[in-house]
């Protein structure tokens, strides 16, 4: 997924305006049912080859509100499949089979503990 949405998002819209690959959805089309914006794990490309860092999380104004999430990719699948995302359900893909371009200059660690794209 590379980047996660959680519930402080204020629903502002900045997100949206600024993904190079149209990967985040509003509220109103969250493929979950949450009250969330939400980033499809199968295409988000942490802007790689388009920013130097998520454009998402350096155009929001709520901090903290976007964050790293585990890779899509082969090893993560387990991760997608397994009821992570929100009250236990599971992320929704479009294209499971997708491998989208991201940053390798992120751990593991920050990943996992959904830590700040933005200081």
């Amino acid at each position: 997924m590379a980047v996660f949405i959680n519930d402080t998002c204020i629903n502002c819209g900045a997100c949206i305006d600024e993904c190079p690959v149209e990967a985040i959805v509003d509220e109103d089309d969250n493929p979950t049912g949450e009250e969330l914006y939400y980033v499809y794990p199968d295409k988000c490309v942490e802007c790689v080859d388009h920013h130097d860092e998520p454009a998402c999380a350096t155009a929001c104004p709520t901090e903290g509100c976007i964050t790293w999430d585990t890779k899509f990719d082969d090893a993560g699948q387990d991760f997608f499949n397994g009821a992570n995302y929100v009250d236990g359900k599971d992320f929704v893909m479009e294209d499971s089979d997708a491998r989208p371009a991201q940053r390798d200059d992120v751990s593991d660690e920050d990943r996992s503990g959904r830590a700040n794209i933005v200081d």
